[in-house]
């Protein structure tokens, strides 16, 4: 493959690269018969839409991607029992993990179970105290007050523990995500599209998805006992939080629940959304981008360095003044957070550079690392290595780590098979993201034989610094319109990856810096169209000081459009990635 516009190697030091011919070819055939700009189609042929497709793919309806609930393995038996205990009016309690997904699948439930005149307890447990997952205590602790106990983003290998709330007289239905072992926990039900022994399931689904559909099958049952249940669309906004924020594959009924989750969000209906969007500074309409890199890190700010529950409890108060005040805190703690993560990032990057960036693995582990931020690291080495990563915290002799992989690489199976083959205490996750316990003795051979796991399944095949392109854009090209005909072919994230343009040969017309990072420029072609663009981090390397003193110098540029509002204004801008001299 050719570099792009030439370019082997950038400012950053890495090569670009564009669309192959058939790529091309698709796009100009899109063009021709959808009548769409081309940055648009190239979006649409990148993603396998053809020219029947596109309409539909670009006005995404629940109903045509929403899977059959009953299609999932004791569906119906899981509703059914939630519906009884709502009915009977038992004590119901929500055990949920301590993240963005385990945090919106409990409000989804207490949410619905208000509306259906219930309340129900809710139990999160503390990261570093407790770990991940139902524990016995725990669960002895909230069977001995309560006939049912619903585990979301949780519980599909919590076998004592579910045997001990059995043993206590207590139902438990699990709603999960995460892989399945070879044999399930004694659960009344177990709904999880990750079961080993479900097939052609839509595995894409986090948790909070797996959760509204147990709702869509009790609302059928509902209506087919002719009552009416709460309102499932007006809590979209919910699943949609949580899919972005726990990086789900934005593909098939993933794709649809956050498009229309965005647009009820937007009504700012609900106010731990509203308080959060507000202490946040967002004035613009959500999308996905501000979910995963705005709310959600707020969000998940709390089980990782303060009060476990504080997320959830937030995203289902309806108290706006109580929103407002955890919110706050939420805020204040992700601050804290961040300099917490700026202390770990730099020593994990020091030393896994020192052990080399081009393995399929990059990894690094430490003393007293914060386990709180050790997903956060690892999905920052990732990114800065388009290789799966894995950071680990030693408390004693004891290290709890949690690593992130890159598209089409399944780290959870690995993480899962290190557990089976002896070489962790324990570990599991999904895909995308996963967590692990294990001694300081089965570091060294644990890394080595997760890299070799991951090996096979094509990490490190990619170079790790190329820079995907979808195409060449002139800056009198781009307008609002074009960039929100773009974003109508989102969302972007996880299996979606936003679009990004090459500008070629370019006049930098103004560079500035912005605070002790940043870079703020207006490039155009020389002649009267021009456009604003911000290069965040531009001075951690080369990009900053090259472009501040360009010198008259033409150079390509490479980032993603995006619209930026400013004083009741929109105007294009380029978040700017990288650059090469012309």
């Amino acid at each position: 493959m050719s570099d792009y516009l030439g370019v082997s190697e950038s400012l950053s030091g890495r090569r670009w690269v564009g669309p192959g011919v058939e790529m091309e070819r698709a796009t100009e055939a899109l063009g021709q018969t959808a009548h769409l700009p081309a940055p648009v189609c190239a979006v649409l042929a990148r993603r396998g839409v053809d020219t029947a497709g596109a309409e539909a793919f670009l006005e995404p309806r629940l109903r045509d991607s929403l899977p059959d609930p009953r299609g999932l393995k004791d569906m119906e038996k899981a509703a059914t029992r939630v519906l009884a205990a709502v009915d009977a009016g038992e004590r119901i309690a929500v055990f949920a993990d301590y993240d963005v997904d385990g945090g919106s699948s409990a409000a989804l439930l207490i949410d619905w179970m208000r509306q259906m005149g219930r309340d129900v307890t809710l139990y999160i447990p503390d990261r570093i105290d407790e770990g991940y997952g139902p524990n016995v205590p725990a669960m002895e602790e909230l069977a001995s007050g309560h006939s049912l106990i619903i585990a979301v983003d949780c519980g599909t290998l919590s076998h004592e523990p579910i045997a001990a709330a059995n043993a206590k007289g207590a139902d438990v239905v699990v709603l999960d995500h995460h892989l399945g072992g070879e044999t399930l926990p004694p659960a009344l039900a177990v709904v999880n599209p990750n079961r080993q022994d479900e097939a052609d399931a839509p595995g894409y689904l986090c948790a909070a998805g797996v959760v509204f559909l147990m709702l869509v099958e009790i609302g059928r049952q509902l209506r087919e006992a002719g009552r009416r249940g709460p309102d499932l669309m007006g809590m979209l906004d919910l699943v949609a939080l949580a899919t972005v924020a726990d990086v789900a594959p934005l593909i098939g009924a993933n794709r649809a629940l956050v498009v229309q989750g965005l647009k009820i969000m937007a009504q700012r209906g609900r106010p731990g959304l509203v308080a959060l969007t507000d202490v946040a500074r967002m004035n613009e309409a959500p999308r996905a981008y501000h979910l995963g890199f705005l709310l959600g890190p707020r969000i998940n700010a709390g089980g990782r360095i303060g009060k476990a529950d504080l997320g959830a409890r937030l995203l289902a108060t309806t108290d706006m003044q109580e929103a407002r005040s955890m919110a706050a805190k939420l805020d204040e703690l992700n601050t804290e957070r961040r300099e917490i993560e700026d202390h770990v990032r730099l020593a994990a990057m020091d030393q896994a550079e020192e052990r080399g960036l081009d393995a399929p693995l990059v990894w690094a582990a430490a003393d007293g690392w914060h386990p709180g931020v050790v997903g956060i690291v690892a999905s920052r080495l990732k990114d800065a290595t388009h290789r799966p990563a894995i950071v680990i915290g030693f408390d004693g002799e004891d290290g709890k780590g949690s690593g992130r992989s890159v598209s089409g690489v399944d780290l959870g199976a690995s993480i899962q098979r290190l557990a089976s083959e002896g070489l962790i205490e324990k570990g599991g996750g999904h895909k995308m993201a996963a967590g692990l316990s294990l001694s300081r003795d089965q570091l060294e051979p644990a890394m080595a034989r997760l890299s070799e796991l991951l090996a096979k399944q094509g990490a490190g095949d990619g170079g790790p610094r190329d820079l995907s392109l979808d195409g060449v854009l002139m800056p009198g090209a781009v307008t609002v319109e074009l960039i929100e005909q773009i974003e109508a072919a989102g969302p972007y994230g996880a299996g979606a990856p936003g679009p990004r343009f090459a500008f070629p040969e370019v006049k930098i017309n103004f560079a500035k810096r912005v605070g002790d990072r940043h870079l703020k420029v207006s490039f155009g072609d020389g002649l009267s169209a021009k456009i604003d663009a911000i290069a965040f981090g531009a001075f951690d390397g080369p990009l900053g000081p090259a472009l501040e003193g360009h010198g008259g110098a033409r150079f390509h540029l490479a980032g993603r459009l995006e619209i930026n509002h400013w004083n009741g204004r929109s105007i294009p801008q380029l978040r700017l990635e990288d650059a090469a001299r012309a």
